[in-house]
């Protein structure tokens, strides 16, 4: 306890207090500074102490303190006084000394440079010019009224290896000047921080100089071998490209450039000029990149101004003019630069207008992604998602077409630009607030980084690299907080800086359009309907002039209602674009605005409730049911943000809701139109949270039979009462009962599925069976007249074709009579159906009853001999050849096709009727559960009822799918390319999937459950 943070009383101090891990070193480095003695530190060195606890690395800041002491020998004296008094020299010197140990090294080496970041000695931050003057006057260059490379430019004094010992030196020393500046405030956090932008502009201008001055060495070198430059001068041209183009240079980069010279008889000349220049400046300052010339590096490292401007008439690619959107003249010949600049810059403005721009643009990004490593995806700051290439893409994509209309925004800085475009309403303020503030923070960790070894690296550290992420984080001027230690707190930021920038990175393809389709009046921004059409086809609608009709038709007028849209469209036009039918979800938007153009909340909520914007934008993309069932079920957009009552609402709740909703009307065609409108209601809200992934399959099943019950149930009571009421019986003659058949009854509905029931009767007091079925009969009747009436929701019918004797069989039969019928005339196919009998509404007593009954007849004494195993093997034969409609595909037909749901359920009807008798656990109608327990009970093995289930669960899902996507019921996977990307996003394959991956995906599926099939049904 003797080392802890802070001393007891009467007792001696320890370094450790102010973050020295080992105390007795940094104690023993402490004495031999001065600034400890046997009672604890000195007085004076006190604020010292606390800005060597600040640092990045508190152990290196002062394990450079004591190397620093030894390098300045009898100067300590002086420097301690100096870190003890002066406050600006201490934040510069110490937020080095804790932060990058390349920086370090070369104060050690020349340990006069302390004196550079003195408070008195003026701002350590200098200009261009002065930056330049700097590294001239380390060669020794002479004077020269030109600019260095030029004919009347200064020549260097030295060369070779003393021209680059003193280059290095020099340009070091104004990396620690830009350094010092940058780190000061993390260590003493009165002096003002500098901004990220300024620092970024700072390295931009030591770089420039850096090129300058490499540039005048090399001028020496050529005349040292034979080659006068002066006297035969070639007019060259350096273009600054890339983050040096943009004042947004690292620490550590490579430089982009691109060279020009004036005419032909310059190129031989200048080309030997830029080689130099560029094998000094790589052995002084950093590596000379000149690959974004015209053909890369396969191409002449010099060019004319002609030979440029023909290039990239003819043959540049998109990519090469987003590159040109940070070009400037840097060094060499000024007017030659700036002649460059003006030829090349309508050729990027004009770029977009090119043939086969979105997907060149598409491509790039692909590409852009697909360089980074799967397993370094999330920790690259510069390529990776949510990184900083995103920023950058996206704000140049932004200014490539907008930017000819706007010339604010023909900025090469990122920042800038994004200011920019919030400034002229391409981009809301907060969204281009958001991203500047996350591309700083990642911009801000970047240079970090590359301080700490000056190493280029872009790689954020794992989460095991415990102490890397404790300097980082300190570096960047974070602290721990709570229990959270600094490192953690460090990546919570990353993670939600780099989520923030993906989000907002996609948002900016539509921004643009708020003023230019909107028609809002500004003086800043009138955007012509063809740039409105350029930047829809950017986006991706297929028929961007039909979607600026819509968008038109909604923003017309002077109204609150085509206001409020206009602020609304750019955010929905970016979310549609995301979807998989972009143009079908504007026109869905434009009825359903239309629709409910009087409902006051509707676009309020829009506008206020941004998850409602977002869901409601993705549904409209990929559905057709979801825009049908919303103009008349508006209410359900209030559940959009409210992910409990739309996905978790609990469907026992939803049916005595329906049926207490439907029992207050008397009149049935009043009950019944009641219930309709509750199941729509549930149906949107179903479907919402189905195509949201929010609800589980089996649990959208359950939820959509349950409904269908509650209809049902609703339907039967206010018909019972009717036609009592209507006939005049002094009391109703019978107990009716409604037995759920087929997926009904096993909780296992679609979305377009009918409803397979029988109708059970018995006769009540005195009544007679004659009676008793006559008046069920009625009631059955009207019941499916009701609920099968025309309607623009998914159709109700009751579907009663599995009664005994088919359509030519009563519609009601009496228990005893069904009983009669079944021991004396039913089939094989007839007890097999009976399997997934349960009751569902009416009498519930009669139905159990009913259930109990059968049992014998579904669950047979000693299971199925082989005559009525291969009936039913015959049948199932005989439904697949028969069944399947004309010109289908059997691979992807759900229904019927190989491994789809006929196969899964036959093969698990059949070992229930084997098998039920002995096994109650099987006597269940839900064909999950009945495949588990067939697992359980050793009757398939595990690995096939799960290849069932999961064959089983797919084609559900796609049915559902499908009707979700085209608004009517369909059992094949479509064919057409956009229905089978939406059905893809129905069944949650992330944007972008390759289609054929979905088919894929699913003929594996069905394939590895057909070949259970083949085994387990017909033995094969």
């Amino acid at each position: 306890m003797a080392n802890s943070g802070s001393a007891r009383s009467g007792s001696v101090p320890s370094p450790a207090r102010y973050g020295f891990s080992d105390a007795a070193r940094a104690e023993g480095q402490l004495r031999a500074a001065g600034w400890w003695t046997d009672s604890g530190p000195t007085s004076a060195a006190e604020p010292v102490l606390a800005a060597l606890s600040r640092a990045a690395d508190p152990e290196l800041a002062l394990h450079s303190v004591d190397r620093l002491r030894e390098a300045v020998g009898d100067e300590w004296d002086e420097l301690s006084e100096d870190l003890t008094t002066d406050f600006g020299l201490r934040g510069r010197l110490v937020g080095v000394l804790g932060a990058s140990r390349a920086l370090v090294d070369h104060l050690v080496a020349r340990p006069d440079h302390w004196r550079r970041l003195r408070s008195d000695d003026g701002s350590p931050l200098k200009s261009l010019d002065e930056y330049t003057a700097v590294l001239l006057e380390a060669v020794e260059a002479g004077d020269g009224s030109g600019p260095p490379g030029t004919a009347d430019g200064p020549v260097a004094g030295l060369r070779g290896q003393d021209a680059v010992s003193a280059l290095r030196a020099a340009y070091r020393a104004l990396l620690l000047d830009v350094a010092a500046a940058d780190l000061a405030s993390v260590v003493e956090p009165e002096l003002p921080a500098m901004a990220y932008e300024d620092i970024a502009a700072l390295l931009s201008d030591v770089a420039v100089a850096a090129l300058r001055a490499a540039l005048s060495v090399a001028v020496a070198e050529l005349a040292h071998t034979g080659v006068d430059l002066t006297e035969e001068p070639a007019r060259l041209a350096v273009i600054a490209m890339g983050k040096c183009g943009g004042h947004e240079l690292n620490y550590v980069s490579d430089v982009d450039v691109v060279f020009v010279a004036d005419d032909e008889k310059d190129v031989a000349g200048a080309t030997r000029l830029a080689s130099m220049m560029m094998r000094i400046a790589g052995a002084s300052f950093f590596e000379v990149d000149a690959a974004l010339r015209p053909e890369g590096k396969a191409g002449a490292l010099v060019r004319t101004l002609d030979g440029h401007l023909n290039y990239y008439r003819r043959w540049a690619r998109t990519w090469e003019f987003q590159a040109l959107l940070k070009a400037r003249p840097v060094a060499g010949d000024v007017d030659l630069g700036q002649r460059y600049l003006e030829a090349v810059q309508p050729l990027v403005w004009t770029a977009s207008e090119r043939e086969g721009f979105v997907s060149d643009v598409q491509s790039m990004r692909r590409r852009v992604e697909d360089h980074v490593p799967a397993e370094l995806s999330d920790r690259e700051l510069k390529l990776g998602r949510g990184g900083l290439r995103d920023v950058e893409f996206a704000v140049q994509l932004l200014q490539m077409v907008h930017g000819r209309g706007d010339d604010t925004l023909r900025t090469p800085t990122t920042v800038d630009a994004l200011r920019a475009l919030g400034e002229g309403g391409y981009v809301a303020r907060s969204d281009a607030a958001d991203l500047m503030d996350s591309y700083r923070f990642l911009r801000g960790l970047e240079h970090r980084l590359q301080l700490r070894r000056l190493r280029r690296t872009h790689l954020f550290p794992a989460t095991e690299e415990a102490e890397e992420l404790h300097f980082l984080a300190r570096s960047a001027g974070l602290r721990s907080s709570g229990r959270s230690s600094a490192g953690s707190v460090l990546v919570a930021e990353f993670r939600r800086h780099s989520n923030r920038v993906r989000r907002l990175h996609e948002k900016l393809f539509y921004r643009p359009l708020l003023e230019a389709v909107a028609k809002v009046p500004t003086e800043a921004l009138r955007l012509t309907t063809g740039a409105a059409v350029e930047r829809l086809a950017a986006l991706g609608y297929s028929s961007p002039e039909g979607a600026l009709r819509h968008i038109e038709a909604l923003t017309s007028g002077m109204s609150r209602r085509a206001s409020i849209q206009g602020a609304l469209l750019p955010m929905l036009l970016d979310l549609l674009a995301n979807t998989p039918d972009p143009d079908g979800g504007l026109l869905a938007y434009r009825k359903v605005s239309e629709a409910l153009a009087e409902t006051p909340w509707y676009l309020r909520l829009l506008r206020d409730e941004g998850v409602v914007a977002e869901r409601l934008a993705l549904l409209l993309g990929m559905s057709k049911l979801v825009p049908e069932l919303l103009v008349r079920a508006p209410e359900v957009l209030r559940l959009l943000s409210d992910t409990p009552a739309l996905a978790e609402r609990d469907p026992g709740e939803v049916a005595q809701s329906l049926r207490s909703a439907v029992g207050r009307y008397s009149e049935p065609e009043r009950a019944v139109a009641a219930a309709r409108s509750l199941r729509r209601h549930e149906l949107l809200r179903i479907a919402c949270a189905d195509l949201l992934g929010l609800m589980e399959p089996t649990s959208v099943f359950r939820a959509l039979s349950s409904v269908w019950v509650a209809v049902l149930e609703a339907a039967l009571d206010v018909s019972v009462r009717s036609v009592g009421a209507r006939q005049e019986w002094d009391s109703v003659p019978a107990r009716i009962a409604v037995i759920g058949m087929g997926r009904l009854g096993g909780a296992e509905l679609g979305y377009g599925s009918d409803a397979d029931v029988l109708f059970v009767c018995e006769p009540v007091d005195d009544a007679d069976d004659t009676t008793a079925v006559k008046f069920s009969t009625a009631v059955v009747e009207q019941v499916r007249r009701l609920l099968g009436s025309p309607s623009q929701d998914p159709p109700l019918e009751v579907d009663i074709d599995l009664r005994p004797e088919g359509k030519r069989g009563p519609v009601v039969r009496t228990l005893d009579s069904y009983l009669n019928y079944y021991r004396r005339w039913s089939e094989v196919w007839e007890a097999q159906a009976l399997l997934r009998a349960r009751p569902v509404a009416g009498d519930l007593d009669l139905g159990e009853r009913f259930c109990r009954a059968i049992d014998p007849m579904r669950y047979p004494e000693g299971g199925l001999d082989e005559v009525k195993i291969r009936e039913i093997r015959r049948i199932k034969a005989r439904v697949d050849s028969e069944r399947l409609p004309r010109g289908a595909d059997p691979a992807t037909h759900t229904k019927l096709g190989r491994g789809g749901l006929a196969d899964v359920e036959w093969t698990l009807q059949l070992l229930q009727l084997r098998f039920g008798h002995e096994h109650e656990e099987l006597r269940t109608t839900s064909t999950v559960d009945g495949l588990a327990a067939a697992a359980r009970l050793g009757l398939l093995e595990q690995e096939q009822a799960d290849e069932l289930t999961e064959a089983w669960t797919l084609a559900m899902r796609a049915r559902n799918a499908v009707m979700l996507v085209r608004g009517k019921s369909g059992d094949q996977l479509p064919k057409q390319t956009r229905e089978l990307v939406a059905v893809a996003a129905a069944l949650g394959y992330p944007a972008g999937v390759d289609t054929g991956e979905v088919v894929d995906d699913y003929l594996r599926v069905t394939r590895h459950a057909r070949t259970v099939v083949e085994h387990v049904f017909y033995e094969n």
